[in-house]
């Protein structure tokens, strides 16, 4: 009966281990301690970087976004400016998570919903101004429930997706391996 026991334990360690290595090479946490200190939701931020570059840093979008979190050189100075930061390269990790992180706070500000965040995001928050003062994409004018852009919908799903899965796999993960130490 202790052999089984035994075994038992050890093929389900053996799985948690499998499942950790298969999200660590999906579902990286590269930069930890700058996301940590960025963000009161370091899942979120991962969730944004992940969906805006797959976390390479040296990522540049046809519409000339740059880095990890994908930032326009205009968004950057923007930041600069409201926030009198030096200027960086964006195509430094550290610096581009910081604009990038910046960037979400003051939409996480300006915007009360996350999915309108996430959307002006995406789409900018000029025009996501424009949409919640249209009644077809908010009801209420402070929520938008979609955009006429599919690529921003498809956007929202897909930061939504990876923020659910970052929150369950490594919240369940460090829960799990703090119950067995």
């Amino acid at each position: 009966m202790r052999r089984i026991v035994n075994f038992c334990f050890s093929f389900f360690l053996c799985l948690v281990f499998f499942a950790c290595a298969l999200q660590a090479c999906l579902y990286p946490m590269p930069y930890r301690r700058e996301v940590e200190g960025l963000s009161s939701c370091p899942a979120f931020l991962y969730a944004v970087i992940k969906t805006e570059s797959g976390f390479r840093a040296d990522a540049v979008s046809g519409a000339g976004a740059i880095g990890l979190m994908q930032i326009l050189p205009s968004t950057a100075a923007f930041m600069r400016e409201r926030y009198h930061m030096d200027e960086g390269s964006l195509f430094d990790p550290h610096y581009n998570l910081l604009i990038g992180a910046k960037y979400l706070s003051y939409l996480e500000n300006r915007f009360s919903d996350l999915d309108t965040v996430i959307m002006a995001y995406n789409a900018g928050e000029g025009r996501v101004s424009l949409w919640l003062k249209d009644k077809r994409y908010s009801p209420d004018g402070k929520k938008l429930t979609s955009t006429p852009f599919a690529e921003t919908n498809a956007y929202l799903k897909k930061v939504k997706k990876n923020f659910l899965i970052y929150r369950i796999f490594y919240r369940k993960t460090l829960d799990l391996f703090s119950e067995l130490l």
